[in-house]
């Protein structure tokens, strides 16, 4: 295996081995703390841009499972159609894989999808210096690869517009209609949606999905800077005008909350991991939850009629919003749960119970 070389923007040196494509890249460095769960990370809109540290010290040791897709174009074991980091940083990469729906390395599909994975770092040191520091842009340069990483300029850049589905595509047959607006959604998110009474219409993003007789709206995660998404927040909060069921995840979260007044600002270096505490407002109800995201709501700048649902209890964060009196929802983290825990799958349930009663 080649030496390859982590420099992040402060000049901090980390190195270690090219298991993955060989290039050399730009991106965010950002830390993931779950213990597994890499294929789906790898997969996840939500990093695109961004150069993942797992500080889970052996990663690969299940390998990758098929990205084949089902008749309806939902993938069978993947969060979407490829793999949307930059690379993956990692202490000890395994290069023997066993997993019953293994069906290669995960250095073959990160050479096949054209994503960077380096080996051999001190993921834990490195993990505590963005902590201390906040997550900042760091380049991979691999031994003998003459070409210069390409500064592409992710923060300027609209990523919700990248991920998002180019046309309207239909799920299932059902005689309610949920539009999911796609800000780069996971397709875990559609297989929870989907049941025999329900059509999920999934629309671009900035898709006026208010010309649609729709009974219930649903925001997606995705990745980048919401406040980049102003046409999707308009489209929002004209919804909000019609009284259907609207929720929204992750970036999902942050568009409700700007269409409801509210204000974002950037974390110092993020939430991503499958095992972040979060407690229902005004209740002893805890739940863990999977998370992604760099940006957070500022709850104490909500309008009127709108109040705090879930906060961290980490770091005290905003990690949900709702209407005091319409059904309008979102929430920080991933209740599709994957990868991740199932306990807030209830989020879904309600959803669509409100979908099917109006």
């Amino acid at each position: 295996m080649k030496k390859a070389i982590l420099k992040l923007e402060d000049g901090t040196l980390y190195e270690g081995y090219s298991f993955g494509a060989e290039k050399n890249i730009i991106g965010e460095v950002v830390f993931n703390t779950a213990m597994n769960g890499y294929p789906e990370s790898l997969s996840d809109p939500s990093y695109k841009g961004q150069i993942m540290v797992a500080t889970y010290p052996m990663i690969g040791n299940y390998g990758i499972p098929s990205s084949d897709v089902n008749p309806e174009g939902i993938s069978l074991h993947w969060e979407s159609e490829k793999m949307h980091m930059q690379g993956i940083v990692v202490a000890d990469y395994a290069r023997e894989y066993s997993h019953w729906n293994a069906v290669e390395s995960l250095a073959s599909a990160l050479r096949r999808e054209g994503v960077v994975g380096i080996g051999g770092i001190d993921t834990r040191a490195l993990t505590k210096h963005l902590r201390e520091k906040g997550a900042m842009k760091g380049t991979i340069t691999i031994e003998g690869v003459l070409e210069e990483a390409i500064d592409e300029h992710f923060e300027e850049r609209n990523l919700v517009a990248e991920t998002s589905c180019k046309e309207v595509v239909y799920y299932g047959s059902g005689e309610k209609k949920v539009v999911l607006l796609d800000c780069g959604v996971k397709h875990n998110i559609i297989r929870r949606l989907l049941c025999p009474e329900i059509t999920v219409i999934r629309v671009p993003w900035d898709y006026d999905f208010n010309t649609i007789d729709f009974d219930g709206l649903f925001i997606s995660n995705g990745p980048g800077d919401p406040n980049m998404c102003e046409v999707a927040v308009e489209h929002i909060r004209t919804a909000f005008t019609k009284g259907k069921p609207i929720y929204g995840i992750c970036m999902g979260h942050q568009l409700l909350s700007l269409a409801a007044g509210a204000k974002i600002f950037k974390l110092k270096y993020g939430h991503r991991s499958y095992n972040q505490p979060v407690r229902m407002a005004d209740t002893h109800r805890c739940f863990i939850t999977s998370q992604n995201h760099s940006f957070a709501v500022d709850t104490s700048s909500l309008s009127k009629g709108w109040k705090e649902w879930f906060f961290n209890l980490n770091d005290g964060t905003n990690e949900g919003i709702c209407h005091e009196s319409m059904p309008y929802r979102s929430v920080q983290f991933h209740p599709e749960a994957c990868g991740g825990p199932h306990d807030t799958f209830f989020i879904f349930d309600d959803f669509i119970q409100s979908v099917l009663n109006q």
